[in-house]
């Protein structure tokens, strides 16, 4: 069997607010919830595990999401029309702008949580040659 991702815990102060928006921003469903968690599940069967605690206990974290050019398309014009501050670097020196890096476009943002979300439509390094 090979190594693959099943799921990671995602910290929050409402699980079920940072799980829907996740969701719901990028056209996903909620893949089930047992005890503290909520569930989203992604197109290769990694889940995220949305738990609530406290708020004093959620560390930032990173999350960076390969998309599709009309999954990228209708997240950023949901970003846009809901007014989230986004970004076309990590540094958030660009506002309200995308990036092209490796020939596809990229975006930040933040969750409800404060984690740092990212959607790009290339991988880094580019798409991989035929």
């Amino acid at each position: 069997m090979s190594v693959e991702l099943n799921h990671t815990i995602v910290h929050a102060r409402d699980n079920r607010e940072s799980a829907e928006f996740f969701a719901e921003l990028l056209g996903l469903e909620i893949a089930g919830e047992w005890g503290p968690f909520v569930a989203v599940a992604l197109s290769n069967g990694v889940t995220l595990d949305f738990a609530s605690v406290p708020e004093g206990q959620i560390a930032t974290q990173h999350y960076a999401f390969l998309v599709s050019e009309e999954e990228f398309e209708a997240a950023y014009q949901k970003i846009r029309d809901r007014g989230i501050e986004h970004y076309a670097d990590p540094h958030r020196q660009k506002p309200n702008a995308i990036n092209h890096n490796d020939g596809g476009r990229g975006i930040y943002f933040m969750d409800p949580a404060g984690h740092a979300m990212e959607l790009i439509t290339v991988p880094y390094g580019g798409r991989p040659k035929a």
